[in-house]
């Protein structure tokens, strides 16, 4: 029984406990990246393909007839061809929770980040602008304090869930918005409610045929005037021309990104202009805590583990 690991440098492996991914299956070929001109070659002769963001279109699937399980190394599978995996009665496992501490951790990390501004005054600090001040502290940024604000939540799973604690640990007041697909629940708001009414807003919601490019330039100026967006979620939920143009006009108070539409960003991308004020972004980073990548590759192993028994 043959695997291949197609990109293991979006796991920095030689940080974890690979004992029993290498004990999994009979043999294993690790690749640290994979282009897409390489991916056919690479499964050719595999029983089990471990992929993080490369792609298995219709095409590599159907050219993979000796292909017996697809395991995602993330919890998003949009880089799967579902279909034609099912159609090829190849099983698709993906792997869900690894990350309930850490990306709920960097969520809070980029609320209070653009609530006190530390970002902007360890730059002063670093430029000598401190250095330079008649008085004993600087008071340029403006600094939100969270107690007693509004933390609008969308997206209420278990992240969405353990960031709402976080918020109410901080004396915040938490708004849930309704669901994107019409299942009626107790303490939800409507959404445009939410955009007025909340200090901060937090995205947690997968990216749909409902959610893309939610955060447009209506959503943005419905926004209560100085609030702050947090999208540790997916890029594709926001439109980024219109976040751009909302930090600058100064409707918006700050946003902070983990996610982007494109990873890694052109380096045009509209959210890497110079001019843009208190924009916080993260390359993609929310998950990588050691901790929760072992998580990650244990749910791989349960899932081959799982998959051989049945078999």
């Amino acid at each position: 029984m043959r695997g291949v690991f197609l990109d293991t440098l979006t796991m920095k492996l030689d940080e974890l406990d690979t004992s029993a991914l290498e004990k999994s299956l009979d043999h294993w070929d690790f690749y640290e990246t994979t282009a897409p001109e390489e991916t056919a070659a690479r499964i050719k002769s595999a029983d089990v393909v471990i992929t993080n963001k490369v792609v298995l279109d219709r095409a590599i699937i159907e050219k993979s007839p000796q292909l017996k399980l697809i395991c995602v190394c993330a919890t998003g599978t949009n880089n799967i061809d579902m279909d034609a995996a099912r159609e090829s009665k190849i099983p698709v496992r993906n792997v869900q929770g690894y990350a309930g501490a850490s990306v709920p951790q960097h969520a809070l990390t980029l609320i209070l980040a653009l609530a006190t501004r530390w970002h902007d005054y360890h730059t002063d600090v670093r430029s000598g602008h401190w250095t330079r001040s008649p008085i004993f502290c600087l008071l340029e940024h403006p600094v939100m304090e969270l107690a007693g604000k509004n933390l609008g939540i969308i997206g209420y799973g278990d992240l969405g869930r353990k960031v709402a604690d976080l918020g109410r640990a901080l004396g915040m007041n938490i708004l849930v918005a309704e669901s994107f697909v019409g299942q009626q629940q107790q303490d939800r708001v409507p959404l445009q409610q939410l955009l007025a009414e909340s200090d901060v807003i937090s995205l947690h919601c997968p990216l749909s045929e409902h959610t893309e490019k939610l955060v447009d330039k209506a959503f943005l100026a419905a926004m209560k005037p100085g609030a702050l967006l947090i999208n540790t979620a997916r890029g594709g939920l926001v439109d980024e021309t219109a976040l751009a143009d909302a930090l600058r006009s100064g409707h918006l108070g700050g946003a902070a990104l983990d996610v982007l539409s494109v990873e890694p960003p052109p380096a045009d991308h509209p959210l890497l202009a110079d001019d843009i004020p208190n924009l916080i972004i993260t390359p993609h980073n929310a998950w990588i805590s050691r901790e929760s990548r072992q998580r990650l590759l244990d749910g791989v192993v349960k899932n081959i583990r799982e998959w051989r028994s049945a078999e």
